[in-house]
């Protein structure tokens, strides 16, 4: 057999590089294993200060947590169905012209409020008045002739009784003078049609409102087919709100009417503020069917003119009041898988979880029906780190919180003073190195354009002398 040496190098150098690529291995599983074990630990020490509460290493689980307590209390809760409605006025009406003519004369001005018999336009009367004065004189000369015919059925009935005269001739004259009286009753009746009209003449305000814009200008010739009139007045004390409710509460809204008369509160635009309270008028005979729901209609006073027709505004029936209730604040009342449930703080200030049972709530309190009682503690503030069990330590609401305007100044410990004037002399330092560096490849950049001069000077003339790009390095 041949000996072949180069079989036997080619194993080596083989081995040797299996066993770099292993020891690489091993060094970045190693450098792996050694950050994931970094990360690990900070991840876990996050978490434990986490649910300890506290910042610092020392943070120790069995400390109590704080939180705020409060006591429910025994009070008469009001029940209200909130609502939705729209204000509408008692009474609008649009002033019309009941003859036609020229209107001479706007005695209101636009957005004013009026009484009822005012005075608001006038019309030319002078052609009415000649109409009123006619039958005036019309009248006059009928119960002139009446006053003759009489005179007449005097004599006649004096010569039929002393059989001088025709009685046939004194009951025609009888009835003569009881046409003409009919015609004087009909000539007063024609004098008071023209009265009437001539009366029309003036635009009276049928009712007291408030006026809104006037549709014809003085000057025109206004008339009674006249659709848009002369102005609408709108009644606004007292106003009606009309709104709905859903059908599930017609039987609790009829039954609360049938006790008495309920109140109705009306809020402003913040949805806070109670602006106006009236009482519930009327509710509507059917359900509407496309909605579901019931119409109901209130009436308030006004008296600060809040109120305005065509308005959304919020509503609220007040339909009961319970009596001695148990009320909570809102926070106190927590929501679980199981339902609603309150922290109860027992004699050693240890919180248990106990099931309630609420009646209604709104943004402040609570109304419970079950579950509590007057003597319990209940827990308002502090549910992050709160569990069943817990022992808590019941803080003071002593000190209401303030909102800053902006963030306030960090303050810095003597410490961190030391530092920054150190930091201060390293950075004078580091920018001292960086002006030097600067100048120096301010220095180069300079040299290598006179080279790039020189060269370009080369190719037309004679070659100068090469500047030293050392000496443009080494200038300070």
């Amino acid at each position: 057999m041949l000996f072949k040496p180069e079989l036997k190098d080619d194993a080596k150098t083989a081995g040797k590089r299996v066993a770099r690529g292993i020891g690489r291995r091993m060094v970045s599983l190693t450098i792996t294993l050694l950050i994931l074990g970094g990360l690990g630990y900070l991840g876990w020490n996050a978490f434990q200060q986490k649910q300890t509460g506290r910042g610092g290493p020392g943070a120790r689980p069995d400390l109590p947590v704080p939180v705020l307590a409060a006591v429910p209390r025994t009070q008469d809760v009001p029940v209200y169905l909130d609502a939705v409605g729209s204000v509408r006025a008692l009474n609008t009406v649009t002033v019309r012209a009941q003859v036609d003519g020229k209107l001479i004369k706007v005695n209101f001005v636009e957005g004013q409020d009026v009484k009822q018999g005012d005075v608001l336009g006038e019309i030319d009367p002078v052609i009415y008045q000649a109409q009123y004065d006619q039958a005036v004189a019309k009248k006059a000369q009928d119960e002139a002739l009446l006053a003759n015919q009489k005179l007449d059925l005097a004599r006649y009935q004096q010569l039929a009784a002393s059989n001088a005269g025709s009685k046939q001739q004194a009951d025609t004259q009888r009835a003569v003078v009881a046409q003409q009286e009919a015609l004087v009753n009909a000539d007063q009746a024609a004098i008071d049609n023209a009265k009437a009209t001539l009366g029309y003449t003036k635009i009276i305000a049928p009712l007291s409102g408030r006026a809104g814009l006037r549709q014809v200008d003085q000057g025109n010739i206004i008339r009674a087919a006249d659709v848009t009139g002369l102005v609408i007045i709108t009644q606004l004390q007292p106003i009606a709100v009309q709104f709905s409710l859903p059908q599930q509460q017609i039987v609790r809204v009829n039954a609360a009417a049938g006790k008495g008369v309920l109140a109705v509160d009306v809020f402003g635009n913040d949805g806070v503020t109670v602006v106006d309270t009236g009482t519930l008028k009327g509710i509507d005979n059917q359900v509407d069917p496309t909605t579901g729901t019931l119409k109901l209609k209130a009436e308030f006073p006004n008296a600060k003119f809040q109120l305005w027709p065509g308005q959304f505004v919020n509503v609220r029936l007040k339909v009961e009041t319970i009596e001695k209730a148990i009320v909570v604040p809102s926070s106190a009342v927590q929501r679980g898988p199981a339902g609603t449930f309150s922290y109860v703080i027992g004699p050693d200030n240890v919180a248990t979880a106990k099931a309630v049972v609420v009646t209604q709530q709104n943004e402040n309190d609570a109304v419970i029906a079950s579950g509590l009682s007057t003597s319990d503690r209940v827990v308002t503030t502090g549910f992050a780190n709160l569990s069943d069990g817990a022992r808590v330590l019941i803080g003071t609401d002593d000190r209401a919180p303030t909102a800053d305007l902006a963030p306030r100044k960090r303050s810095r410990s003597p410490d961190a003073k030391g530092d920054s004037k150190g930091g201060q002399g390293k950075d004078g330092q580091a920018k001292e190195g960086q002006a030097r560096e600067s100048q120096g490849k301010d220095g180069e950049h300079r040299g290598k354009r006179e080279r790039g001069e020189g060269d370009q000077k080369g190719q037309t003339g004679p070659a100068p002398a090469e500047p030293s790009g050392g000496a443009a390095k080494s200038q300070p």
